[in-house]
């Protein structure tokens, strides 16, 4: 379970890194920042993805929120 945990914490820090460098990519104009963000919520719903296999929906929801 405290995998799970873990999981979900770097799934939060890849969004979080994906819509900081959404803010520098200037509408998606800046190549890096927009590769950036892409990589970011790639990451963080690939890892969502794989914490719902152990925790609830509500359980990991909650959390994200």
């Amino acid at each position: 379970m405290g995998y799970a945990y873990g999981l979900l914490a770097a799934a939060i820090a890849a969004e979080v890194a994906g819509t900081t460098a959404m803010k520098y990519s200037d509408g998606f104009t800046r190549l890096w920042p927009s590769i950036g963000t892409a990589v970011g919520y790639l990451i963080a719903f690939t890892l969502l993805a794989q914490t719902l296999k152990t925790l609830s929906v509500g359980t990991a929801y909650a959390i994200w929120a």
